[in-house]
């Protein structure tokens, strides 16, 4: 039996160009000889659909889908992840299920058992578990065929309790099929494929993996689809961030694969989210039908990797950089947001908000009298900008990208319809150490970012001579402390025992903790960390954080 695994960009909601793709995907294999193609877990509809699973009419296009699809199956079988009608008349009105098309006709299907109901995931919002384990005939072939969140039984916080695949193993399976939408982070690619080896030996069958690829805003999968031996070891591993269609062949209990297999250096994890950040940015912009984007370009790190990351991802003559100098705004960071300008070919246009903060202050000062100048008049100049950038946004129909990075973002650190404004979070998943280490990244071949933005002490610029470290701790200690709250979500009195003072760990604790009522206005951030910021962290809006 030859197997196409098939990867492919789905766009949720958009059903001709999703099973346009999947059918070009199956003329394809059947050209190439292949007896079954495998795709995605919910390729039809698209992965996170969230409430469209409750519109009916979106439901009644699945449905079409999947009969239109059966009919360019009459020579080749099908494995395709879709939502199917519950028709039992109890719990939940879906089933989050794996389809099995074979002569042109649904003959089986797998429906999945553990619903994942935590960070990114509600799944048990929309679908029915599974109660009914059970292996599924493929021809000659007995198939253990589930769905991603089935092999991850150890994970403790699923609809399901118990070691699904030892149940399963007691059936002799002859291949596992497991097909996925298993989100993009930084740390993951390593835990999925030792949960993939782990199953592969509890039931001692071969594994077919195919995952998702692609963004949708605060999502992205990145692939990277594995076929594994009977012995755990990776036979295949299709494209990160890309799609790709590979073939393996299965005869006497093996899987083997069409080509050989060479096992290439794990990617570092700043590369990974670097291309993870692009693919993001380009779906962000494609599958929502715009094209140009507008950003400020104050000559200070975030801005500048934001601006690099939107020219590689749409190219130099869809970026806008606005460079809005102040009467704090140093002679360097302007010199540095023109030297940008010029190494990438970006638009750029410069609007002083001199006069417009004045204007700002004069109209208040009758409010303000014998009252000290403090943080409201710096926020002014944040907030002038935000409206200047809406304005050309609104204009000229670009996307206001947001430059705000997690540091920040956890300590609020930011100011509300100022630099906070904006649709996308960029580089809102990032440490402030982890931008440097990006900059660095984009700067790998030539000079993107100026390097006097990379090396000067970081700044608001919004008073004189301020810099960011008179208001916050160092960011490599308080990047380290958020790390151990947010990504590992452990108590203060948990970081203070792994060394951190407990002053210092007190006053992040409450930082962070304030900053909620900002973080609940923010726009949405490309995920690329185990824990980011919105809908992955469930906090309540008005609270005070535990230590």
């Amino acid at each position: 039996m030859k197997i196409a695994l098939a990867q492919l960009n789905y766009h949720i909601g958009n059903f001709e160009k999703n099973n346009g793709k999947i059918i070009d995907a199956i003329q394809e294999a059947k050209s190439q000889g292949a007896d079954l193609i495998v795709f995605a877990e919910l390729a039809i509809g698209g992965y996170p659909a969230k409430d469209l699973l409750r519109n009916v009419v979106f439901i009644e296009e699945c449905k079409r889908s999947i009969n239109l699809i059966a009919t360019h199956c009459q020579d080749i079988d099908c494995v395709i992840g879709a939502p199917l009608t519950n028709t039992t008349g109890e719990g939940k009105k879906l089933f989050n299920a794996a389809v099995y098309i074979s002569k042109g006709q649904v003959v089986n299907f797998y429906k999945k058992s553990l619903l994942p109901n935590y960070d990114v995931f509600d799944e048990y919002r929309h679908f029915q578990p599974n109660d009914n384990l059970q292996c599924i005939q493929m021809g000659d072939l007995k198939v253990a065929l589930t769905v991603c969140e089935d092999l991850w039984d150890d994970d403790g916080d699923n609809s399901y309790v118990g070691d699904l695949m030892s149940e399963l193993a007691l059936e002799a399976p002859d291949l596992i099929v497991n097909i996925a939408a298993s989100p993009f982070s930084y740390t993951h690619f390593k835990n999925r494929v030792n949960v993939l080896q782990r199953n592969v030996l509890k039931a001692h069958a071969p594994l077919i993996y195919v995952n998702q690829i692609g963004a949708h805003a605060d999502i992205i999968f990145d692939g990277r689809s594995v076929a594994l031996n009977q012995h755990g070891e990776i036979i295949v591993e299709l494209k990160k961030f890309g799609e790709d269609v590979r073939y393996v062949t299965f005869d006497k209990g093996k899987l083997q694969a069409t080509e050989r297999y060479e096992e290439k250096p794990e990617a570092t994890e700043i590369s990974l989210i670097h291309d993870a950040l692009i693919l993001g940015l380009r779906d962000y912009f494609s599958k929502s039908g715009f094209q140009k984007a507008v950003l400020g370009l104050s000559g200070g790190i975030d801005s500048a990797v934001v601006a690099a990351l939107a020219i590689e991802a749409l190219g130099a003559k869809n970026v806008l950089a606005v460079l809005m100098p102040s009467i704090y705004s140093s002679d360097h960071s302007l010199k540095d947001a023109l030297d940008l300008v010029r190494n990438t070919g970006c638009e750029q246009l410069i609007l002083p908000i001199k006069d417009i903060a004045s204007a700002f202050e004069n109209t208040l000062s009758g409010a303000f009298t014998g009252l000290q100048l403090n943080i409201t008049e710096e926020n002014i100049q944040a907030r002038t900008r935000g409206t200047l950038l809406m304005a050309l946004s609104n204009k000229f129909g670009h996307i206001l990208l947001n430059t705000s990075n997690k540091s920040e973002s956890a300590v609020g650190y930011g100011t509300l319809y100022g630099d906070m404004a904006g649709s996308l979070a960029v580089i809102g998943d990032l440490y402030k150490t982890q931008i440097y280490e990006l900059a660095e990244y984009i700067n790998c071949n030539r000079e993107i970012i100026p390097l006097n933005t990379i090396v000067k002490p970081p700044s608001a610029e919004l008073r004189p001579g301020q810099k960011d470290s008179d208001s916050l701790p160092p960011y490599d200690l308080l990047d380290a402390i958020l790390f151990q709250l947010v990504e590992l979500e452990k108590s203060g009195s948990e970081v203070v025992k792994l060394g951190f003072e407990e002053v210092l760990v007190q006053q992040v604790v409450n930082m962070l903790g304030n900053a909620e009522f900002k973080r609940f206005q923010s726009p949405p951030i490309l995920r690329v960390s185990p824990k980011a910021f919105g809908v992955g962290r469930s906090m309540p809006l008005v609270a005070k954080y535990p230590f």
